[in-house]
């Protein structure tokens, strides 16, 4: 025997209300900005002073593509995206650590301070090897 039909207010499906968690926003007022700038990319990373990441852009992520990834210009459009996104949480200054070869390093710093953060300290951390690893042979192009 079929379930006879309901209509109106009282026969409707009680579906499940989804609750969102509010997505907390951590203040923070002091960061430590890495830019990792290499020949085909280039990377900002801004974290708290214990290494939490707040946010973080690429050239490559932006949908630069190719050899535009490792322009300056990709770098400066990163670091602008990653800097708004670390004002959003509260950031106001900077140390900045840079590491790399790549074009982009220069730009990239610039555009954080352009962005509207206090940039206190520029360090260069930058791997060199104290006659380490034996060097792969040379390019022939």
């Amino acid at each position: 025997m079929a379930k006879p039909a309901t209509t109106g207010a009282a026969g409707e499906k009680k579906g499940k209300t989804k609750k969102f968690k509010k997505k907390e926003r951590k203040h923070v007022p002091h960061g430590l900005a890495h830019i990792q700038a290499s020949f085909n990319n280039t990377i900002v990373t801004i974290s708290d002073p214990s290494g939490n990441v707040v946010s973080w852009k690429s050239s490559g992520s932006l949908g630069f593509r190719g050899s535009r990834k490792g322009t300056p210009f990709a770098a400066q459009q990163a670091a602008m995206n990653a800097a708004n996104a670390a004002r959003d949480h509260g950031m106001r200054s900077l140390d900045v650590r840079v590491s790399g070869p790549g074009s982009g390093r220069e730009s990239a710093v610039r555009a954080l301070a352009a962005a509207g953060l206090d940039v206190r300290v520029i360090r260069d951390v930058t791997p060199i090897p104290h006659n380490g690893c034996r060097p792969p042979k040379r390019r022939r192009v």
